[in-house]
């Protein structure tokens, strides 16, 4: 049994954030568990002239200020987002603000964007080790002009991405959520860009948008209709929800504020992926998050349109062990059912879907 293993019953009996911080203290320290064996070569999949090892990733959250990149990368992880980084530093909403919701594996937060801005993330990128690593954008809480706050960010951060996400889809910032307006969400995309194309120059560098599950079909319809226009390298679907299933087990939590994530959302998540899919017309590549805790889970999203799945809350319930055991079970299904690779999986539930059709 690893140590981290061992550790997992006592930091559940912590309080969640003191817990997460002892987990970032134990990983710099070179405490955590690493996946030494290789990726079965059905999980290699390659994405914006990028070699992903294998599509697991960790979502942005966990990281907030890149300081475990390569500690997390050593789990056998395909990518890590670190984020979301807002260009100055800000403590995030008042405490308690993470609550667990264990019999239904999930969990509801309501950091804000609690981080030490772009600077102190900057340096901690700057000693940054092999591997993909994509940079998780907001803005903060304060701040009137949130074109200029990603834009900045864009500018300190860029250097050090293999992709930058437009994160505006948190419940936790006052107004964030907003900013997916189509008439909004254009100017972050363009300011963005310009940076991006400054700083990065020749470099190929996406720009992704990370949404929210809680969208209604007209609002997923103009994004959508947005992300083709403008030629969008890619969207993450989704972040967490402000809804609170009546089948949650721990109602008394679920009356707390915030965004909840893990098990409960999978099948929104999951449902808003496949919308997404078909409404860009499986032109733009997805990233597929929200509840994943098994191999099954993972491929259902790529299934569903995922080209990479990204999961967190598993990790707080399971530890990073869950990872090769993920690999293993996605690496099961994909052969289970003849793929020779995961991009010829992405999507395959809407192709069966067309031959039914017709």
């Amino acid at each position: 049994m690893s140590l981290a293993s061992l550790a997992l019953p006592l930091l559940r009996c912590l309080d969640p954030e003191t817990a997460h911080n002892l987990t970032l203290k134990a990983l710099k320290l070179g405490l955590g568990p690493k996946d030494t064996g290789n990726d079965d070569p059905v999980l290699e999949t390659t994405l914006w002239n990028r070699r992903f090892p294998n599509p697991i990733g960790l979502s942005a959250g966990f990281d907030k200020n890149a300081e475990v990149t390569a500690a997390m990368l050593a789990t056998g992880m395909g990518f890590v987002e670190v984020g979301s980084i807002t260009p100055k530093a800000q403590p995030g909403n008042p405490k308690p603000r993470i609550f667990r919701l264990p019999d239904d594996g999930g969990v509801i937060n309501r950091l804000g964007f609690n981080n030490l801005g772009m600077d102190e993330a900057a340096k901690n990128l700057a000693k940054r080790h092999n591997g993909i690593i994509g940079v998780n954008l907001g803005k903060n809480k304060t701040s009137e002009d949130a074109a200029a706050d990603y834009a900045m960010g864009t500018r300190k951060l860029a250097p050090f991405a293999d992709y930058l996400v437009i994160n505006v889809s948190s419940p936790n910032t006052p107004g964030l959520r907003a900013l997916q307006d189509p008439s909004e969400l254009i100017g972050l995309i363009q300011a963005v860009r310009r940076e991006r194309d400054a700083v990065a120059r020749e470099r190929n560098l996406p720009v992704l948008v990370k949404i929210a599950p809680d969208l209604n079909d007209e609002d997923v319809a103009e994004i959508c209709n947005l992300a083709l226009e403008q030629a969008l390298d890619g969207m993450i679907v989704s972040n967490t929800t402000i809804a609170r299933p009546e089948s949650l087990h721990h109602q008394d939590v679920a009356r707390e504020t915030g965004g909840l994530s893990g098990k409960p959302v999978f099948g929104p998540s999951t449902e808003m992926l496949r919308k997404v899919y078909i409404g860009t017309e499986g032109k733009i590549p997805l990233i597929g998050v929200g509840g994943v805790a098994s191999g099954r889970d993972a491929y259902e999203k790529i299934r569903a349109g995922a080209s990479l799945v990204q999961l967190y809350t598993a990790l707080v319930f399971h530890g990073p062990a869950l990872i090769p055991a993920i690999k293993r079970e996605l690496a099961e299904c994909l052969k289970r059912d003849g793929f020779a690779s995961v991009q010829e999986a992405v999507g395959a539930d809407h192709a069966k879907a067309s031959v039914k059709e017709s």
